[in-house]
C-alpha cells in the first residue's frame, strides 16, 4: 500500500494537515490566477493582430477608387464586408425626410443629417451627408444647402447595427427626429418608407461633396479606431510576472526561514 509523502516546512519537519491544506489552496489560487492573467494577454495580444489588419484594410479601401452602387449592394446580398468601401452613388434626396444623428465633430456640438436618396431603381438609399450645428438643425436655417435635382456624390458604404450598441445608450427619440443609434428601420418607418425599398446600409459623404453654404458639411466618417491592445497585454503579462515574483520572493523567504 503506497502512502503519501507529508509536505515539509522549511527545517524539514512534516507540516500539520491544516497548514498543507492552505499551501494546497493556496498554490492552485495563484496557477488559477497565472492562468488568468495569462489567457487575458494572449487574448490582447490575438486582439492586436486583428485591430491592426483591420486598420490596414480601412486604409486600403480609403486609397481606392469609388466603385459602382450595385457592386455594395451585390456584396451586401451576399454577406460580404462591405464597411468603408468607397463607392459612387446617384439620386434625388428627399429633404423632407431627413433624420438627425445626435453627433459632435471637431469640438462642437450638433448632427448628422441622414437624408433619403431616391435612386433611378426605385430603391431608397439613406446618406449620411453630413455635419450640421446644434443650432442648424432645422432645414430653413440652411436651405442652401438644400440641394434639389440628381446629385451624385462619392462616400463610404457603412454597415447598419442589428442593435443598440450599449444599454447606455439613450433611446432614439422619434417625435423630436433625435436618434443616438443609427436604427435604420426606424429611420425607415418614421419618414413612411416602404422598407421593402430601403438598402440594408448606409453611405458616408466624404469630404469632396462641398454643398453650397458649407452645410451639411461632409467627410465626418471616423477612421481612427482606438487601438490599446499592446498596452492591455503588457499590463496582463507584467501582472503575470508580478505574480510569479511574488510567489517566487516568498518560497525564497520560506527557505530562509
Amino acid at each position: 500500500m503506497t502512502t503519501k509523502t507529508p509536505i515539509p516546512d522549511a527545517a524539514g519537519h512534516p507540516l500539520p494537515p491544516r497548514r498543507r491544506g492552505r499551501i494546497l489552496a493556496t498554490a492552485l489560487l495563484v496557477m488559477a490566477a497565472m492562468a488568468i492573467l495569462l489567457t487575458l494577454g494572449t487574448w490582447q495580444v490575438e486582439r492586436l493582430h486583428w485591430k491592426e489588419k483591420l486598420l490596414a484594410d480601412i486604409a486600403e479601401r480609403r486609397s481606392a477608387e469609388p466603385v459602382p452602387l450595385a457592386q455594395i449592394v451585390s456584396l451586401t446580398a451576399s454577406g460580404g464586408d462591405i464597411e468603408y468601401r468607397r463607392v459612387l452613388v446617384s439620386g434625388t434626396f428627399d429633404h423632407a425626410k431627413e433624420r438627425h444623428f445626435f453627433a459632435t465633430f471637431e469640438g462642437r456640438t450638433g448632427f448628422y443629417v441622414y437624408t433619403p436618396m431616391r435612386l433611378a431603381d426605385g430603391h431608397v438609399l439613406f446618406v449620411n451627408r453630413g455635419f450640421v450645428p446644434y443650432e442648424m438643425k432645422a432645414p430653413e436655417t440652411r436651405m442652401a444647402g438644400e440641394t434639389a435635382g440628381e446629385q451624385a456624390l462619392t462616400g463610404y458604404a457603412r454597415t447598419r447595427l442589428a442593435e443598440k450598441p450599449s444599454s447606455i445608450v439613450p433611446d432614439n427619440d422619434l417625435a423630436k427626429n433625435i436618434f443616438y443609434w443609427k436604427d435604420l428601420d426606424a429611420m425607415a418607418a418614421s419618414t413612411r418608407l416602404s422598407a421593402a425599398s430601403v438598402l440594408p446600409f448606409f453611405v458616408d459623404a466624404d469630404a469632396s461633396v462641398k454643398n453650397p453654404g458649407g452645410w451639411p458639411r461632409g467627410g465626418v466618417t471616423q477612421f481612427d479606431l482606438p487601438n490599446s491592445h499592446l498596452q492591455y497585454a503588457v499590463t496582463w503579462y507584467g501582472l503575470a510576472l508580478a505574480l510569479a515574483a511574488v510567489v517566487l520572493g516568498a518560497l525564497i523567504k520560506r527557505r530562509r526561514a
